[in-house]
């Protein structure tokens, strides 16, 4: 009782399955929670190219502003090549998708597999970067920056779980006063250099000689700032989640995102420059610009304020697109079913709350030190970026649709680039992105061992011959069933032995197109036995089934009969025990204990002849 109680007030009540389409978002709300991630990435972005240029010297400092301008190039490519995506693949799924039908299985994977940890390093970094604005305007906080980023992850995690449409509704203010707060920085930084106000020895000159510098360095710094670009890809992967049309709301959108990143990309990079800000370990460039330009007063704090609540709250990309891209793949059989069930406010609530629990543990292994996690975070963009660019390329190739020649050519330079981009971050980060190359094979090997589980379990629950009954005895009987599979055959002859005549079985269905379709099915497949479908609006089985239950042990205690309510049971023969299969049942007969005219069955169905 209490842990429900906790769970309303945490949560809220449940929706309807009916109010789906009420979850769906409107423009302005999806550009605020989708692209948080995204244009977050300006306040730690610009800095990441200084980092690079530090090595040889501020005097260097000035190339960031051509290497902020090729990042908006790529940038442009990229938008240009996602929209594409979204009206070539309206239903979402972006780079898994993308690569698994034009390259193949194990490239889509690839991609998969990298959103898959990416989207956890999405929340990782973004809380941790988030913690750093907090800790530059109050140092004293700085000791407690692993408890503040854990807490912080807690909080957007009941935050999604109450729900899309009431999350985007609260994150939407923070977002816009952040690109509000920034833009007024970058004119009031650009007015004061206009004016004169800022002394030329803060900065080198533009296009003085610097010793040392290389192209080396340069893709490197590169490469570095085009961290930026992290969180593009998550609109084409979110497309569900849009309102009607889809497509064409979510390309304008993601073309909205762009023009805003590159803005404010761009503005910062030229203004930190002109400041001659530079890379410290406890305050960060933005931080330092703010400071310069409105002192430590009122407006710096709403910056610092605005900047860390759109840092924190850029983890909501991850949460809004990791549980779709988790769909996708449980729908190929890469992921667990659990995945693929809405919770009580119609969210894929196992995906978020997963998605939660493991950036924790980043956050708690990386210590919060977000210049760990940020290598690491941008060469899992890049790897599914590069694959994408690729896929569309083929796709291009094959289909030949009209105007394909510059649709290819502009995938093919998002390609050529971003591999680029990739192998740089290899080259020059890998004692930092080495986890890479441990963490997708495992995660990849996993989702064909889940698949490999999944197809063994189906090859097992195929029905095949009819097997004896078991010795016949008389009972009224309820038998739960989820489809049609040897279990439930089995269970229902054995029900069929105990009571022929009296046997009901019950089937829970969270969409009432299913009802009609799984009546047909069991017509055609069982038309002797007696089936109940019960409608859950809620996506609950364990209360329909236990009220149905109720009913008719009610009328059992009236009428002096015995029911029996048989649960089957299915253990692999070879695999996985599935705990997830059977938590309902385990569920509901803990409901059902201690009925004085009511007889509980399990009947297991190992398969192990």
């Amino acid at each position: 009782m209490f842990y429900y109680s906790l769970k309303r007030r945490l949560i809220g009540k449940p929706l309807k399955s009916t109010q789906l389409s009420e979850q769906r978002l409107n423009k302005t709300k999806a550009l605020a929670i989708l692209s948080s991630d995204a244009l977050s990435s300006v306040a730690y972005g610009p800095e990441q190219i200084l980092i690079v240029l530090m090595t040889i010297g501020m005097a260097a400092f000035w190339y960031s502003i051509p290497i902020a301008a090729g990042v908006v190039i790529l940038l442009a490519i990229i938008i240009l090549s996602y929209r594409q995506i979204i009206y070539a693949y309206p239903h979402g799924g972006g780079a898994y998708m993308v690569s698994k039908e034009n390259l193949g299985m194990n490239p889509g994977l690839i991609a998969g597999g990298s959103l898959f940890i990416d989207y956890i390093l999405t929340v990782a970094v973004s809380v941790s970067a988030g913690t750093d604005a907090i800790t530059s305007a109050i140092p004293a906080l700085y000791d407690y920056r692993v408890y503040l980023a854990v807490g912080l992850v807690f909080l957007l995690t009941v935050l999604n779980l109450r729900g899309l449409n009431e999350s985007a509704s609260i994150l939407a203010y923070p977002v816009y006063l952040f690109i509000f707060a920034v833009f007024i920085m970058i004119a009031a930084g650009l007015y004061h250099i206009a004016a004169g106000d800022v002394s030329p020895a803060a900065h080198s000159p533009m296009g003085a000689p610097v010793t040392g510098i290389t192209l080396f360095l340069l893709l490197r710094a590169f490469a570095s700032g085009s961290s930026a670009l992290t969180g593009v890809e998550a609109i084409s992967n979110a497309i569900p989640n849009f309102k009607h049309p889809e497509p064409v709301n979510a390309a304008k959108t993601l073309s909205y995102m762009g023009i805003l990143l590159a803005l404010l990309f761009s503005g910062i990079v030229f203004i930190s420059y002109y400041y001659g800000a530079a890379p410290a370990l406890k305050e960060t460039v933005v931080s330092q610009v703010a400071a310069e330009i409105f002192a430590r007063g009122g407006f710096y704090y709403f910056i610092q304020g605005t900047t860390a609540l759109i840092l924190v709250l850029a983890a909501n990309t991850g949460y809004s697109a990791f549980p779709l891209l988790a769909v996708n793949l449980t729908n190929d059989q890469f992921l667990p079913r659990m995945f693929r069930m809405r919770g009580d406010r119609l969210g894929y609530s196992n995906g978020i709350i997963f998605l939660g629990v493991t950036a924790s543990i980043l956050i708690i292994a990386f210590q919060v030190h977000t210049e760990h996690l940020i290598p690491l975070y941008a060469v899992g963009v890049f790897i599914p970026f590069t694959l994408a660019q690729a896929g569309m390329m083929r796709k291009w190739l094959k289909e030949k649709p009209g105007g394909w020649r510059s649709k290819l050519a502009i995938n093919t330079a998002g390609a050529i680039i971003c591999f680029i981009v990739m192998m740089m971050f290899f080259l020059t980060k890998f004692q930092q992105v080495w986890p890479v190359l441990i963490f997708l094979p495992i995660v990849i090997w996993v989702f064909h061992q889940i698949r490999k589980h999944y197809i063994a379990v189906g090859e097992q629950l195929k029905i095949t011959k009819e097997t004896e009954a078991l010795p016949p005895d008389g009972n009224v009987i309820i038998v739960p069933v989820s489809g049609i599979t040897r279990v439930v055959d089995n269970s229902l002859k054995y029900a069929r032995s105990l009571s022929p005549d009296r046997l009901i079985a019950v089937y829970v269905a969270f969409e009432k197109e299913d009802i009609k379709a799984f009546e047909k099915k069991w017509e055609s497949w069982q038309p002797d036995v007696k089936l109940v479908t019960l409608y859950s609006p809620y996506r609950s089985i364990i209360q329909p089934l236990n009220k149905f239950i109720n009913i008719v042990e009610k009328k059992a205690r009236e009428a002096n009969f015995q029911v029996t309510v048989i649960f089957p049971q299915f253990i692999p023969k070879k695999g996985w025990h599935n705990f997830l299969h059977n938590q309902s049942s385990f569920m509901i007969r803990a409901n059902l204990l201690y009925r004085k005219n009511l007889i509980i069955t399990i009947v297991p169905y190992h398969l192990m002849k």
